[in-house]
């Protein structure tokens, strides 16, 4: 399984960006987005059943991001509106058995980050 993530760059606060992951090999995993600022942990921003039917989001951006998935183009999606200086981070594509087994960080395979910078 192989995860490429794209769509990060530069974006004033309050502006929007469209994540993108592209999943190839076997693609039935419940996906999501993780997070790293420098200097701190890599923390889950959202995810995402492999059905489509159960979301998870962060408190952090719940309401702001929504995270949605194209099982026929095999890609999922993270709409980030309202953005904030504070989400400046490298932002990392995830796969793994259940949406469960993500929100303890306990991913099978990870993508390549993409930057998402927030200028205030």
């Amino acid at each position: 399984v192989q995860l490429q993530a794209s769509g990060g760059g530069l974006v004033q606060a309050g502006g929007s960006l469209r994540l993108s992951c592209a999943v190839s090999g076997r693609t039935r995993y419940a996906m999501g987005w993780f997070r790293q600022a420098p200097g701190q942990e890599r923390e889950i921003v959202a995810g995402i059943s492999w059905g489509g039917g159960s979301t998870y989001y962060a408190d952090s951006v719940r309401g702001r991001f929504t995270i949605s998935r194209d099982n026929a183009k095999n890609t999922v999606y993270l709409q980030m509106d309202d953005l904030k200086p504070e989400d400046t981070a490298i932002y990392y594509c995830a796969a793994a058995t259940t949406l469960g087994t993500m929100i303890k960080h306990q991913n099978d395979y990870w993508g390549r980050g993409t930057l998402v910078t927030v200028s205030s």
